[in-house]
């Protein structure tokens, strides 16, 4: 791992000026906030779980300190420069300027000049701290904040992005903007959500966006091309201006803990943000069972934090993708009208965390679709489909370190990846039932892997040891390493990052005979990651 860089927060939507005033009573905009519940334990109550928050376990997981001293910004131009921490956190705290608590009632707030003071503000950051860059944190509609000043600020004054900025994390973003849906019916924010609302319509979106637009005048995204589709698109950040590899987006999947307001945005949602809008193409993505914000949002959830933490703070970037996809062929006998539909689901889970740290379930609304899936592959065996991506923390940490049992602790990481598909038919656009076997997966397993070096040499090369859950005879904890030996890498493709290694794992025959017979294998490469 690198140097860690500052962390700067930027805090989402605050609405109207009652809450921006709330906002701006937390001296912390709502980082500190963390949780006390977790759904259901089990005697089958609701348990309590204790997670104090993302800024607090920054500062106990990794130093960090959070310096204020009466005012951040104050405090930050009132320093030399090179003598700050850089393993600090700052709150960029855009809102004061139009809070009546501090007497600056009916002083307008608008997103492209919150863009313009966090460009400011970084730098300032950045001065002060001889941090090489920053690594920018952010809530919803502060995702935008920080899209605007890559894409469009940084450009506007003969910036590169990329050399203010190394790393771009956004809880519940959208990205491609809000809509509601009401009887199917999409309806604009603005419409029934004032207080500047607008600045999620694509056309607000497209000048804050882009370079050569203007807030002040009617610029709207370019027109369709003749074919129809789309010359825009507001979830695209250009390659030209900043690196989607060191973009994640954290895309939370529970409408239902979102109150009222979840009704009109839908149930493929996190209550406000809907899943399609919620990440930026390309960029890394976790999806987390949770809520916009709240007391099960996505911000003060374990969850957020330790895919954060990893993406932040890991030592290697393990990307997981399914090769040799091949769905079965429709039953001869099958009525024409009947369409399978197959699907995946995927959960993925790091060994010592108490949470999963992505879900893609179809009770979530966002299983895998295999059958888009294979028609964009063509039907070739050689494409991969991505799966997921893991980043993992370095086991060097650990090295002599025992657990409670006075075991020292294994120098590998350890992580698994549940596989579920499913099949479902429609007839006319509708499900087909007779005979669906609901809860019932046509194929269901999980990889356990182990990445590391081997016990006897933890400062060597790292080797990939990978056994399928349902091979393993005994208790799953019980065996480390899972099998005796480490599997053999295989030959890197075009692209990939000479100090990168892959493997590939054959599925379980039950996995095959769903999936495809040619042989249908994972392919797990691991690169360094900083």
């Amino acid at each position: 791992m690198g140097r860690p860089l500052p962390v700067i927060y930027v805090r989402g939507f605050a609405g109207a000026t009652s809450g921006i005033d709330r906002a701006v009573d937390d001296p912390f905009y709502g980082f500190n906030a963390g949780a006390t519940h977790v759904r259901v334990g089990g005697d089958a109550e609701p348990a309590f779980y204790q997670f104090e928050g993302p800024m607090v376990r920054l500062m106990s997981d990794e130093g960090y300190e959070v310096v204020v001293h009466g005012n951040q910004e104050a405090f930050l131009k009132g320093s030399a420069n090179g003598t700050l921490e850089p393993k600090s956190l700052w709150i960029y705290r855009f809102y004061d300027s139009a809070a009546d608590t501090f007497g600056h009632a009916g002083r307008p707030y608008d997103l492209l000049t919150a863009a313009r003071g966090l460009f400011t503000f970084t730098q300032l950051v950045q001065e002060k701290t001889a941090a090489q860059k920053v690594w920018l944190v952010a809530h919803s509609m502060g995702g935008l904040i920080c899209r605007s000043m890559l894409q469009k600020v940084c450009p506007d004054n003969g910036v590169a992005a990329a050399d203010l900025v190394d790393k771009f994390f956004t809880y519940a973003t959208p990205h491609n903007g809000i809509a509601f849906s009401i009887a199917g019916i999409n309806i604009a924010v603005p419409e029934i959500a004032p207080f500047g609302a607008e600045i999620f319509n694509p056309e607000k979106m497209y000048a804050y966006l882009t370079p050569e637009a203007d807030l002040t005048a009617d610029h709207e995204p370019p027109p369709p091309d003749e074919a129809g589709n789309p010359t825009w698109d507001a979830r695209v950040i250009p390659d030209t201006v900043f690196t989607r590899d060191r973009v994640f987006c954290l895309i939370g999947t529970n409408a239902a803990d979102y109150g009222l307001v979840s009704r009109a945005v839908g149930p493929k949602s996190d209550g406000l943000v809907q899943i399609d809008n919620a990440y930026v193409r390309g960029a890394h993505r976790a999806f987390v069972h949770r809520s916009h914000s709240g007391a099960y949002g996505e911000v003060n959830s374990e969850e957020g934090y330790q895919n954060l933490r990893r993406f932040l703070f890991g030592s290697w970037k393990v990307t997981v993708e399914l090769a040799g996809l091949k769905l079965p062929d429709p039953d001869p006998g099958q009525d024409k009208d009947i369409k399978d539909i197959w699907q995946a689901e995927i959960r993925v889970s790091v060994r010592g965390l108490p949470v999963v740290i992505s879900e893609q379930l179809a009770a979530h609304y966002c299983p895998i679709q295999l059958n888009m899936e294979a028609a964009h592959l063509l039907d070739s065996p050689d494409s991969p489909v991505p799966l997921t991506t893991v980043f993992l923390l370095d086991p060097a940490r650990d090295a002599g370190r025992r657990n409670d049992l006075g075991q020292e602790i294994s120098p590998r990481c350890r992580y698994t990846l549940q596989l579920r598909t499913i099949h479902v038919q429609e007839r006319n656009g509708t499900f087909f039932w007779q005979h669906h076997l609901e809860t019932a997966a046509d194929w269901d397993d999980t990889l356990i892997v182990d990445f590391g070096p081997a016990d006897d040499d933890p400062q060597g090369p790292r080797h990939l040891w990978a056994s399928w859950n349902s091979q393993i005879p005994a208790v799953t904890s019980a065996h480390d390493p899972i099998t005796p030996n480490p599997l053999t890498p295989v030959a890197l493709r075009d692209g990939d990052p000479d100090d990168a290694v892959a493997f590939t794992i054959d599925l379980p025959p039950a996995g095959q005979a769903i999936l495809g017979e040619t042989p249908s294998r994972l392919r797990v490469t691991a690169m360094p990651w900083s």
